[in-house]
């Protein structure tokens, strides 16, 4: 029983150790904060479950997520994966994240194709649902 207990927690280790997405766009000053530590965002870097984009005063940031979900973020923007599961043959399918200052356009992916419902992005005064395709997020101090 403890052997399988110890091959599922590295299963999900594994998983959760892949990328969800990588950066498309930069323009200025914009970093991926990780657990490693933080990085400047370059074209190609990768986006994994609790890391945080942040975006200087003259920043953007394009991300394309593999479901194909592009996030795109503007200037003085702090946003946080916090979800991200795509296994469409296993029916699992879930993104979610937090913006907690700044801008965040939304373009939908398959997740939001297939779940509409398993798409949350949580702001300072509430949580989007996503029920259409595309969506800008205004989130201020």
């Amino acid at each position: 029983m403890r052997l399988l207990f110890l091959a599922a927690c590295c299963l999900c280790a594994s998983a959760m150790a892949q990328p969800a997405g990588y950066v498309k766009t930069v323009a200025g000053e914009a970093s991926i904060v990780s657990a490693s530590g933080t990085q400047p965002a370059r074209p190609g870097a990768a986006l994994s479950i609790g890391d945080t984009v942040r975006t200087g005063p003259d920043g953007s940031l394009g991300v394309t997520l593999k479901d194909n979900t592009m996030l795109s973020f503007g200037p003085s923007t702090s946003f946080t994966l916090e979800d991200f599961l795509f296994a469409p043959a296993q029916g699992q399918l879930q993104l979610g994240g937090s913006i907690a200052t700044g801008t965040l356009q939304y373009i939908s992916g398959t997740i939001a194709k297939l779940r509409p419902e398993a798409v949350k992005i949580k702001t300072p005064s509430g949580i989007v649902g996503v029920r259409g395709t595309r969506f800008v997020v205004v989130a201020q101090p």
